[in-house]
């Protein structure tokens, strides 16, 4: 294996989270900034880094209280002749949240950073430097590329728990030194409120830190916000976020189970049913919480391909923002679909001008897997497939659309990440067995919960031909974190062969399962 080895990358966060290992009151925490706070700006949620390149990256940092955001990098840990960027001020308006992009960086190198929170009225008043490190995207295919994937954090009801070591999943995805994690959506559980302590099946109970915006469904925008701040009080989660960038996608929880646009909701939880209100307040929490690089655009469009060198583009969607509403679907046409037309159109046409050897497509949902959604007491569809193995049908015509525009066209390389339903597979698409014919064989892997309840397994749908060849789920619903099935994937393109390798792994690390794709070729 070619991947590349930087001893540096651990050492330089032993003392750099100092001032986030030291949070111990959450509800101070959750609170809005004052602004009446003596000293100097903290920067207590840590550092984050998302949609890095091989030559830009996006450094993230949340203030206790009004301050100018000013990012220094380095090429050492010594930090001797920094590189100063000048980021936003932050201010309540987004919530004291800010991103700097970086520009010009070099490839293939590990950049260290430190941000520093400078006083708006005296800018030589600076609190202490909360720094982080990550690797750009190699320009070099000897390289090679290592990145891990999962999803689904703190639903139903499990939340920070102590005793339980708190979020440690993300130190066995850490231990793997990856080049980026890969979160295929369900970052909060907007619609999930945390109570201290849950009954678990063995009579011991598991124990949750809570806060006030925890305590209900969100529906304001402070309490969206809230959710996101509650994730951020884990050390786990911070120390990972300042050793591995991110490429965040969204799904449902976000916002509400199910949701679609101009969903009215039935659910007696919330005072405002307006699911497009909702997802609006949403959506501004979700681009203030993460380094996401069109968020900012004024589109403000979660999909897009982040080209992570010769070896590999992945290209995130968004099955949430443009679906059509929830139903039996089992219509005969469906222009709209899961997509909606114009992010089809984008697909086809960057999967077309994609010269990597490898496209990995981030799907928020998976294919052959049929996801009821039937909180309405109807036999509704909340994914692609609905469970009729035979011609396309709904939703399923627009990903059979595009599958045969991937074969006529001749792209090779697509394989297909996803996460949402709280277990892990790996599904084999094959024309030969399936009702569709016209497309190439490809592979679609599913992993998660990261701190989740577990859920068994979803039926196939055999419209694409899937062949199951790998499970691990419970038998019984909503497993808590302590009764194990936890995952999350792994994928390592060699550089010398470009073969890829995606490797099933439990909430410790071990390898579930394994399997070997050979670049440029179908049917594999």
């Amino acid at each position: 294996m070619s991947h590349r080895s930087f001893p540096g990358r651990r050492s330089v966060l032993r003392g750099s989270l100092a001032a986030s290992a030291a949070l111990t009151l959450p509800t101070a925490l959750g609170a809005a900034p004052a602004f009446a706070l003596s000293g100097r700006p903290k920067a207590g949620w840590g550092v984050q880094t998302g949609d890095v390149t091989c030559d830009s990256g996006l450094v993230w940092v949340r203030s206790d209280r009004p301050a100018r955001m000013i990012v220094e990098t380095s090429a050492t840990e010594s930090f001797r002749t920094p590189r100063r960027w000048h980021g936003p001020l932050l201010g309540a308006d987004t919530d004291f949240t800010g991103t700097t992009r970086l520009r010009g960086l070099p490839s293939g190198e590990q950049i260290h950073y430190r941000v520093l929170l400078a006083d708006p009225d005296d800018p030589r008043r600076t609190g202490e430097p909360v720094t982080g490190t990550f690797r750009t995207a190699s320009a070099r295919r000897r390289d090679g590329v290592r990145f891990v994937w999962s999803g689904d954090l703190a639903g139903q009801g499990w939340g920070i728990n102590p005793d339980f070591g708190g979020y440690r999943i993300y130190n066995a995805m850490a231990a793997l030194d990856p080049d980026f994690f890969l979160c295929s959506g369900d970052n909060i559980y907007a619609d999930g409120p945390i109570s201290a302590s849950v009954a678990l099946p063995d009579g011991s109970t598991w124990r949750n830190i809570t806060t006030e915006e925890k305590s209900k469904v969100a529906e304001t925008l402070a309490e969206f916000r809230g959710n996101f701040r509650y994730n951020l009080l884990d050390d786990n989660l911070k120390r990972f976020n300042a050793q591995v960038p991110s490429i965040i996608q969204w799904d449902d929880h976000e916002v509400t189970n199910n949701w679609y646009p101009g969903e009215i909701l039935a659910d007696a939880r919330y005072t405002e049913k307006n699911v497009d209100v909702l997802a609006a307040r949403a959506r501004q929490a979700f681009s203030e919480y993460f380094p996401i690089s069109t968020l900012r655009r004024p589109d403000g469009r979660v999909y897009r391909v982040v080209n992570h060198g010769p070896l590999l583009d992945v290209f995130v969607l968004d099955m949430r923002t443009y679906r059509n509403a929830n139903s039996t679907d089992d219509q005969a046409t469906d222009a709209q679909g899961i997509l909606g037309a114009e992010q089809l159109r984008w697909l086809k046409r960057e999967l077309a001008r994609s010269r990597a050897v490898w496209k990995v497509i981030a799907s928020d949902m998976p294919l052959g897997l049929v996801v009821p959604d039937t909180g309405d007491g109807k036999p509704n569809v909340e994914a692609v497939a609905q469970g009729d193995p035979g011609a396309p049908l709904g939703r399923e015509l627009q990903i059979a659309e595009l599958l045969r525009f991937i074969k006529h066209r001749g792209i090779t390389g697509t394989v297909w990440l996803t996460a949402d339903v709280h277990y892990t597979s790996a599904q084999h698409y094959q024309p030969s067995r399936a009702a569709f014919t016209d497309f190439e064989p490809f592979w679609e892997f599913v992993s998660g919960p990261l701190n989740a309840g577990a859920f068994p397994a979803n039926t196939l749908d055999n419209t694409f031909g899937p062949d199951r060849v790998f499970i691990k789920a419970p038998t019984t619903a909503n497993v808590s974190p302590a009764g194990g099935y936890q995952f999350f994937g792994e994928v390592d393109i060699d550089g010398d062969s470009g073969e890829l390798t995606v490797r099933l792994r439990e909430s410790d690390g071990s390898v579930l399962f394994t399997q070997v794709l050979q670049p440029g070729r179908v049917g594999q």
